[in-house]
């Protein structure tokens, strides 16, 4: 197989860790639309949000999913990349889309363990585990409808690839 995978799924599910391990494990190369697109803006999400407001973000999202988008990739997406029904819709017709899926809990203890100096700016203002569970609330559905596999994301990274592996039927590479 050399459809792109896409990894889609809330902050702090682990798409970037699960996404790196998955590339050694099928001999992909690996993307991560936020930084590419922090690279190719110079700016970081929170100034590009400052600037041009969520809109303007996502419009940029948008197309750094398509220019990243090849055969023989695995793509970390931004958490709300499944806000648009373009990029759900791009990312099932041009992949295999695999939902890491995490309980608000492991999310919350993610996000407060690993602080990002360039994390996305708050969604709601409210408290890690209170914004954690109102935005997967909100998304939840959304990242169900556009996935083909769900894969339990709270397990050590090594065991999330190994699901994946399965649920794709692919032999690790040796």
């Amino acid at each position: 197989m050399t459809q792109p995978i896409f990894l889609i799924g809330a902050r702090g599910c682990g798409k970037t860790t699960i996404g790196q391990a998955l590339t050694h494990a099928c001999d992909f190369r690996f993307v991560d639309t936020d930084q590419v697109l922090q690279q190719c803006s110079g700016m970081s999400v929170a100034d590009i949000v400052a600037a041009e407001g969520w809109p303007g973000f996502r419009a940029r999202e948008t197309e750094t999913l398509i220019s990243v988008t090849q055969p023989g990739a695995v793509i970390a997406t931004g958490g709300g990349i499944i806000l648009a029904p373009v990029n759900r819709e791009f990312m099932r017709q041009n992949g295999v889309v695999v939902y890491l899926n995490a309980p608000v809990p492991v999310l919350a203890r993610r996000l407060e363990a690993f602080p990002e100096a360039d994390q996305r700016p708050t969604l709601t203002g409210k408290p890690i585990s209170e914004e954690v569970a109102d935005v997967l609330a909100q998304r939840d559905a959304l990242y169900r409808e556009t996935a083909h596999y769900i894969v339990d994301a709270s397990a050590s990274p090594e065991r999330v690839v190994t699901l994946i592996l399965d649920a794709l039927h692919l032999a690790t590479a040796s």
